[in-house]
């Protein structure tokens, strides 16, 4: 392979230390390393965007490839191609010389190829009697061979964004639907439920929505849009089980009113032994496990806990946790109160719970008590951490609005 010492770019074109050591890098490609020079194309292809790339670039790159004789870029072999502009342009389908130029600075730019020049600026090779080209100046391609892995790997993560993006695109268009029509149906039917500020938080959620989103964007919008899906959810339940309690206690009634006892046994009371043995089942603790919400989410309705995470910030649940034993701390809170609210809700839940305290904690008188009374409402199952969150969603959406 042709090493040659690092050169400096022919006439007004800057040197940077970033090309030399670009130069310098292509000296050391593992001995034997190999690749299709159009499979690298086509995860340059891929990874276009993240490059720093245009089409047109591609093209002058795909013009330049063609120029190596060789499908497979080798170590051994010499991968200096020396075209001159006429030719490149021929190749790269009459592409303008000023266009050419900038192009090919972009490629440079993006460590794809590096420029041998010769004294003269001009791209020739020099062979031996043998007819074997022992110097050439012009464009060196050896940059791909190197960064082969690299270049398949942003190939494939680029992928995978676009995969995730087409998902999250979906599933909110899914989601967008569903709380559209529910809305809608409520309404028409006379659904009891403050379904005007349900729908203003639906509006607000997609105006949100950037003309070319990012994965992000979407992610974020998402999670958001399907916290209010269950909150409308909830509150159709909610109001269904209230009109089959009312049905029943109706029916009840008039079953009572209407019966007539006629056994011995109905109207003789139980032993305290029997009463014992048959607990009822208001009794009995209903426990159902408390879904976990985004850890971003809790952070946007929550974020006076961020600066109780280690230095400032939380990046993870772990920090998350840490920051809420901090504040139950603050708050007064004993330890055992949160290691029973830990327990019930898990400790993320717990931790969210913490957060959503500190940020109401001038309208708590007692945190402590206020968090055993959301722990024992959790272990019957009647504690749900999304309206919460909601709650001091709408509460920060509409203070961002009044101060702008």
């Amino acid at each position: 392979m042709q090493i040659g010492n690092v050169t400096t770019p022919f006439g007004r074109r800057p040197m940077t230390l970033a090309l030399v050591r670009r130069q310098i890098a292509t000296t050391e490609i593992r001995a034997g390393k190999s690749a299709d020079k159009w499979r690298v194309f086509r995860d340059v292809s891929e990874a276009r965007e993240v490059l720093g790339l245009q089409d047109r670039s591609l093209a002058v790159l795909d013009a330049l490839l063609s120029f190596y004789p060789d499908n497979e870029l080798r170590q051994e072999a010499q991968l200096i191609v020396f075209p001159s502009n006429a030719q490149l342009t021929v190749r790269a389908h009459g592409i303008a010389g000023a266009t050419l130029r900038r192009h090919l600075a972009l490629l440079v730019e993006a460590g794809l190829i590096v420029r041998k020049d010769s004294a003269n600026g001009k791209r020739y090779a020099r062979k031996d009697r043998a007819g074997e080209i022992e110097s050439a100046f012009g464009f060196d391609i050896s940059p791909l061979l190197l960064r082969a892995e690299e270049l398949a790997g942003m190939a494939q993560q680029v992928a995978a964004d676009r995969a995730a993006f087409r998902r999250a695109k979906e599933s909110l268009t899914i989601c967008r639907r569903d709380v559209r029509k529910i809305i809608t149906a409520a309404v028409e039917e006379g659904v009891p439920g403050d379904w005007e500020t349900i729908e203003g938080i639906y509006i607000g959620l997609v105006s949100r929505i950037p003309r070319s989103p990012t994965l992000n964007d979407l992610r974020s919008i998402l999670d958001e849009m399907e916290l209010l899906r269950e909150d409308v959810i909830n509150t159709l339940e909610i109001q269904q089980k209230a009109k089959i309690i009312g049905t029943n206690d109706a029916h009840i009634e008039r079953h009572i009113q209407n019966s007539k006892t006629e056994s011995i046994n109905e109207l003789e009371p139980c032993s305290r032994a029997e009463q014992e043995a048959k607990p009822a089942d208001n009794d009995k603790p209903k426990q159902e496990t408390i879904r976990n919400f985004p850890l971003g989410m809790v952070l946007r309705a929550c974020p006076d806990i961020v600066m109780y995470g280690r230095g400032g910030a939380i990046d993870n649940w772990r920090d998350m946790m840490a920051a809420g034993v901090v504040v139950r701390s603050m708050l007064g809170i004993s330890p055992s109160a949160y290691q029973d609210a830990c327990e019930v809700m898990g400790p993320e839940n717990a931790a969210s719970v913490i957060a959503c305290i500190l940020e109401r904690a001038g309208h708590i008188n007692s945190p402590g008590g206020y968090l055993r009374d959301l722990t024992r409402k959790a272990a019957r199952g009647e504690f749900s951490l999304g309206p919460v969150l909601m709650a001091l969603l709408r509460a920060h959406g509409q203070s961002d609005k009044q101060v702008g």
